[in-house]
């Protein structure tokens, strides 16, 4: 079966995004293929380098960069999310006029199309987002 997983929630706020790792964990290990992770909203901070979390805390972006680097997954950021909220890879930091980027090695910035393909092209699409 092919999952595409969307990510909402920050790594520092709850457990939406360890539980969305966990879940990809899971899914992987019983067999099952990832088609694409998709950080919206506040899940784009997965995706950022300056994420510094206490280190008694878990390290999820570094965590979702393994998984993403050792199963060799399509992790897409939303563009848009992303910039809104401080998060740019060398490319786009350079065209707004910021010093850096600070998108971690094996995200990718792209449009909402990207989801809309993932979801043409996958079995299931799961969403994890903050509880309200």
């Amino acid at each position: 079966m092919k999952f595409t997983i969307v990510i909402l929630g920050a790594p520092y706020s709850g457990e939406t995004a360890d539980t969305a790792c966990r879940f990809a964990e899971a899914v992987i290990a019983q067999g099952h293929n990832i088609y694409r992770l998709f950080f919206y909203h506040d899940g784009v901070h997965n995706a950022s380098s300056l994420v510094t979390l206490p280190q008694d805390e878990i390290q999820l972006p570094q965590r979702w960069q393994q998984l993403i680097d050792q199963y060799h997954l399509e992790a897409v950021v939303c563009i848009a999310s992303a910039l809104r909220r401080g998060v740019a890879n060398d490319i786009e930091a350079r065209r707004f006029g910021k010093p850096c980027g600070n998108l971690l090695e094996g995200f990718e910035l792209a449009g909402i199309g990207e989801l809309l393909d993932a979801a043409a092209h996958s079995d299931r699409l799961i969403t994890f987002g903050p509880s309200s």
